[in-house]
């Protein structure tokens, strides 16, 4: 008789994946043969208000993470299971569909028909079935919880420390090189530039000490986020990332940027030459930062 897979699925939005959910996804360190993480979609308040939080994480980078922590991705439509019952939820989609003999979750989780299932619900059903449960408690940072809320008023506001602190992990974005107007390059200080998607989570218009990978390669960066007020015609939100050390092609890839501390906010100089000190300026200030971060690493 063949033995029973063990199959792990963490239950969660994991729109974030910050300290909070991290907890959730190695809180049972037991042997799997296979470990899901289960989301929906789209995020469930679009269908509840229509109201959708900006992303924390691209795609990409969400499946990384996962991938690195064990983890497959596996996404449900919110509006074709929203009108299961909790019996339903875990009997048709979390046993039959994906065959869970374990589960995880956050303390405040909440499942089936209009959120009517919540941990103690959840406890009673596992219990019956005989599924295993880990349950984790609520995660804070400087005496409040960590939440995808806070980190995003976090980013808006520019305090990408905090962000980065309740994330654990540097604040990212990996979106597809564009050509710009080659500005950067007549000023010495060629840029990548980058469009965000439409919902993702834009940090406070300003320059920021970053780090950028290519080829598994980091490098000392600084990043402008904002609609360049200097360049004439400049009114669409976008991120221009000066690589220090780089010069090579990288029109049309996805290169990840990676935020550590923002500098300055964005601001309108009187002049190119002006601007070009400035970014001289700031290129110097990120190179310190950097480097004191991550001792030896660059």
């Amino acid at each position: 008789m063949c033995e029973k897979r063990r199959v792990l699925i963490a239950l969660g939005t994991f729109d974030g994946l910050h300290l909070g959910h991290k907890k959730v996804l190695l809180s049972d360190t037991s042997e799997y043969d296979e470990k899901i993480a289960l989301m929906f979609t789209e995020h469930p308040q679009k269908a509840l208000s229509g109201d959708v939080p900006g992303e924390l994480v691209t795609d990409k980078k969400r499946n990384q993470l996962l991938k690195e922590w064990g983890y497959t991705p596996e996404h449900l439509d919110f509006v074709a299971v929203s009108g299961l019952s909790p019996e339903e939820f875990v009997d048709k989609i979390l046993i039959e569909k994906f065959n869970a003999t374990a589960l995880c979750c956050g303390f405040n989780y909440c499942f089936g028909k209009g959120a009517k299932g919540d941990v103690a619900l959840l406890k009673k059903l596992c219990a019956e079935r005989e599924i295993k449960l880990t349950v984790c408690n609520q995660v804070e940072y400087d005496g409040a919880p960590v939440s995808s809320t806070r980190i995003r008023e976090c980013i808006k506001n520019g305090d990408i420390r905090t962000a980065n602190k309740m994330l654990g992990r540097y604040f990212s974005y990996n979106f597809e090189v564009v050509h710009g107007d080659a500005r950067g390059r007549t000023l010495g200080s060629p840029t990548i530039n980058q469009f965000f998607s439409d919902n993702f989570t834009v940090a406070d218009y300003g320059v920021y000490a970053s780090f950028t990978v290519v080829d598994g390669k980091k490098y000392i960066s600084v990043t402008n986020i904002g609609i360049r007020p200097t360049i004439k015609g400049g009114s669409e939100k976008r991120s221009e990332t000066n690589i220090v050390g780089f010069d090579g092609d990288l029109y049309g890839q996805d290169i990840e940027v990676f935020l550590v501390e923002k500098l300055r906010g964005e601001r309108a100089f009187n002049s190119l030459d002006e601007l070009s000190e400035s970014i001289s300026a700031d290129r110097k200030k990120s190179t310190e930062i950097i480097k004191k971060e991550f001792q030896n690493e660059f």
